[in-house]
């Protein structure tokens, strides 16, 4: 594996439930306790937690012995600096894979299933065993790559933000949102729960239960979009939730494809509580509120992912 050592690994994880259940009660007894007079089984994250962390060992030894090595928890994946060489290895669930997607730049990610029994990982095609193999390959640039389309908002306000599954633009607690929308030379007043714009890694999501309210409401027995569309494919698809019609609201732009220079604009007419966040982080949203017009498009920034 001489190329590995022109590359810096990076090896991305997260706390499990058991530490995170530690750091809300401060020790593992008194964590237990809690678990166990909810009639939780406290065994089972035990076992999750040590089989874990001995996945994430067995890879740092491997990646440690390959050249220029660092161990990155998800908490400070938006304020990481990465190199363009960068190999980033991610182990963990779907959700690691996606979070850590939209803090890179083309760089190749590498996705662990740490326990196959436990996790789906439909993001996470490989196991620990395979990771000496996927590196050498990789490195090599033998490995198949698939890559994943961003959806990107900007505000005129100087904000940007990158979505790998999908953006919500609109109120923060539970009241009607407020804003202009233009899309496709239309322009329409609008009061909804929000938007949902989908990019095709995230139209597998959140936005198949719009899609799915609507077919039902509809009395239909399926919509063309739903089992999404690819995740390469360089357009979004944007769905309104809950529209009213109104006297000065309209409910005709409603869904449709963001792709080219078909872009969607919004203007925000909420004075508080109006918000942007990506891939349902909640904590990281952009304020959209009245003054705050938000442009919302297929970024030149996308995702490469080992397969």
């Amino acid at each position: 594996m001489s190329k590995a050592r022109d590359h810096r690994f990076i090896l991305v994880t997260r706390k499990t439930r058991l530490q995170e259940l530690i750091e809300r009660f401060n020790t593992w007894p008194q964590a237990r306790f809690y678990l166990e007079h909810n009639h939780v089984e406290a065994q089972d994250y035990l076992d999750e937690h040590d089989l874990y962390i001995k996945r994430i060992n067995d890879a740092e030894v491997l990646l440690r012995s390959l050249g220029l090595f660092q161990r990155l928890e998800r908490d400070f994946l938006p304020s990481y600096q990465f190199g363009t060489d960068d190999i980033v290895v991610v182990i963990g669930q779907d959700g690691l894979v996606a979070n850590t997607l939209k803090y890179l730049n083309g760089q190749q990610v590498i996705g662990i299933n740490p326990d196959p029994d436990r996790w789906d990982g439909k993001l996470l095609p490989f196991e620990i065993g395979d990771l000496a193999s996927v590196v050498d390959k990789t490195v090599k640039g033998h490995g198949d790559r698939k890559r994943v389309t961003f959806a990107e908002a900007s505000t005129n306000l100087g904000q940007r933000m990158l979505a790998v599954n999908d953006l919500f633009i609109g109120p923060k607690s539970h009241t009607s949102a407020r804003y202009q929308i233009e899309w496709d030379e239309q322009i329409e007043q609008h009061s909804s729960s929000g938007i949902i714009v989908s990019t095709g890694f995230g139209s597998t999501g959140w936005f198949q239960s719009i899609l799915a309210g609507a077919v039902g409401v509809a009395g239909l027995s399926s919509h063309p979009m739903s089992a999404g569309f690819s995740w390469d494919e360089k357009k979004l698809q944007f769905a309104v939730r809950e529209p009213f019609p109104s006297q000065t609201t309209g409910v005709k732009l409603i869904f449709g494809e963001v792709s080219g220079a078909r872009t969607l604009k919004l203007e925000s007419y909420m004075p508080e509580y109006g918000v942007i966040f990506s891939d349902g982080i909640e904590a990281d949203a952009i304020p959209f509120n009245s003054g705050c017009i938000a442009e919302i498009k297929v970024s030149e920034t996308e995702g490469v992912l080992v397969c």
